[in-house]
């Protein structure tokens, strides 16, 4: 039988993850957005990859691939990382939560959306088409740049916030999707010739790397720990193709 589960009020645990107002962020929600992803699990310092990368939608915190065991019941989210900000795939977040209207990103071959609004090393000046919430620059017919923007607003302008969270089904989120991970093996990063390109609409099944958002600073990607993604998990990342070497002509 398929279990379901609301998450606008299903969570009405002792542990105080159920929601209340309908026009309030739910607990699971909120602490999705504010957790602090990426950092070193307490319980697990002495072990290697022990980032905590996964978010238990039952407990409502933070946990790393060593915490897997003590949480195999419960529903699970994968939390990615992209130039030191928090994404999602838009494949997990959508069973959970309605994206229309935020822009998603490709990265990989894997369109993602951003956790949290990003800081802006520049505005742009004249009509654009930008957030409702941060001003951040988007393409059209997108008005979020990430999930708490969407949010954010729809509390601010007081509409219901059961209108865009869904009921899924728990197998969706089993903890069979980690399996294979490695946890004490290297980390694997995105390339330095890795893409983040702006979907050009949210039914498009993937965007060229020559999109681009008017505006928008070109930040290089460059190798290293905030760039990383869940190790294990079936995200292609090219290797870079280096030339043979060649030898000076000898005097």
């Amino acid at each position: 039988m398929v279990r379901e589960r609301d998450m606008m009020g299903t969570y009405s645990t002792s542990r105080g993850c159920g929601g209340g107002d309908m026009n309030e962020k739910p607990a699971w929600l909120e602490r999705l957005m504010a957790e602090t992803f990426f950092g070193g699990c307490g319980v697990h310092e002495d072990r290697r990859k022990n980032e905590k990368n996964v978010f238990c939608l039952h407990c409502c915190l933070s946990i790393c691939p060593h915490c897997l065991s003590s949480h195999r019941s419960h529903p699970l989210l994968q939390v990615r990382r992209y130039v030191y900000h928090d994404v999602i795939r838009l494949d997990d977040l959508e069973k959970l939560v309605d994206c229309s209207n935020i822009q998603p990103y490709t990265i990989n071959s894997a369109k993602v959306i951003f956790l949290n609004q990003r800081p802006q090393s520049r505005t742009c000046k004249g009509p654009a088409n930008a957030c409702f919430t941060c001003d951040r620059i988007l393409q059209e017919p997108f008005h979020f740049c990430s999930l708490s923007c969407k949010v954010d607003y729809m509390v601010y302008a007081g509409q219901s916030l059961s209108n865009i969270l869904h009921r899924f089904d728990e197998s969706d989120f089993a903890i069979s999707q980690f399996e294979g991970l490695r946890v004490d093996g290297g980390s694997e990063v995105i390339d330095e010739d890795t893409q983040i390109a702006p979907s050009s609409s949210y039914s498009n099944t993937e965007a060229t790397s020559n999109s681009v958002i008017s505006c928008e600073p070109n930040n290089n990607v460059k190798k290293g720990k905030g760039n990383s993604f869940l190790p294990g998990i079936v995200l292609s990342l090219g290797s870079r193709r280096k030339g043979a070497p060649h030898r000076a002509p000898l005097s």
